[in-house]
């Protein structure tokens, strides 16, 4: 595929070291590189649109399409609009993400919108991830937007991670349920630096007894600064949970809006947010054991994040 760097970008955001035999559309500098299709995920690129349709059939069980996204060179600016169709009774796994690398001194950017639309019955599991490296001086932006229509019945777990080098995030996820329909997603950010970070998760709970399970886990370094916005609406019978925990250091800020809205009396809508300081009796306890004050710390933050 490339150089070394083309191989780090992917093993970072998609735990590619090649090229996959499966179903994949692979993206660099605004270019699809590589794509194959399946028996069962079809993907054609969009007329209309800068992007891909991918349409996933009923007799898909337990494949995995990837569809990561790598920018090397700086001034670049692309918005990309991934439509897909998931057929009901499906099992699939989809990985995405973007990685960035720009040595320059100018900006890259990445604007990812995801819609999917989940039949019926459906098992999805959906991961994102996000990395960036290159010099300081650059500027390595990613706008993810993912949106979610899960069908009655379907089952839906959202991976987001954020590890590190990205200077601006906005992300959004916007999730609509229907009837015993069940999402939960785990969401993971780490900032450092000067990085901003603002996420915003809204979910609606349309359907009766369909379920909602969001934990969020971030730790903000030095001057960077996060803000989250979640919500959660009940709209019929309904079950919904936010868990919100960050660790801030330094200078960092950590900012945690909670909006929990009800208009049925049977919707349950739970939403907890914590933010602390890293505990000092952790961290001397495993220096005790031979570490340094700033490994003990890594070690903690490693651990909080998986």
């Amino acid at each position: 595929m490339g150089n070394n760097l083309n191989y780090n970008l992917m093993a970072k955001i998609a735990n590619l070291h090649d090229i996959p035999q499966g179903a994949h559309s692979i993206r660099k500098n605004g270019e699809t590189i590589s794509l194959n299709r399946t028996e069962h995920i079809i993907i054609t690129p969009r007329k209309d649109a800068d992007g891909l349709n991918i349409n996933i059939s009923s007799e898909c069980q337990g494949e995995s399409l990837h569809i990561p996204v790598i920018i090397e060179n700086e001034d670049i600016k692309e918005t990309v609009y991934n439509i897909f169709n998931i057929g009901g009774g499906s099992d699939v796994t989809i990985i995405a993400g973007c990685g960035l690398h720009n040595e320059g001194q100018g900006k890259s950017q990445h604007e990812g919108i995801h819609e999917l639309f989940i039949g019926e019955w459906a098992k999805v599991k959906y991961v994102e991830n996000h990395y960036a490296s290159g010099s300081s001086e650059s500027q390595k932006l990613i706008n993810p937007v993912t949106i979610l229509h899960i069908g009655k019945y379907a089952q839906v777990n959202l991976e987001l991670y954020q590890l590190g080098g990205v200077n601006k995030t906005n992300r959004k996820t916007l999730v609509y349920l229907e009837e015993n329909a069940k999402l939960i997603v785990d969401e993971r950010l780490l900032t450092e630096g000067e990085q901003i970070v603002e996420s915003e998760i809204k979910i609606e709970l349309n359907g009766e007894n369909s379920t909602a399970q969001i934990l969020s886990r971030s730790v903000a370094k030095e001057n960077s600064k996060q803000i989250y916005t979640f919500k959660l609406i009940g709209n019929n019978k309904s079950k919904g949970h936010i868990e919100c925990d960050a660790i801030i250091m330094d200078k960092a800020s950590v900012v945690s809006k909670p909006i929990v809205a009800a208009y049925n009396e049977d919707a349950n809508l739970v939403h907890e947010a914590a933010i602390g300081k890293l505990e000092g009796q952790q961290i001397m306890k495993l220096m005790t054991l031979g570490l340094n004050e700033k490994e003990a710390e890594e070690i903690i933050i490693n651990g909080f994040l998986k």
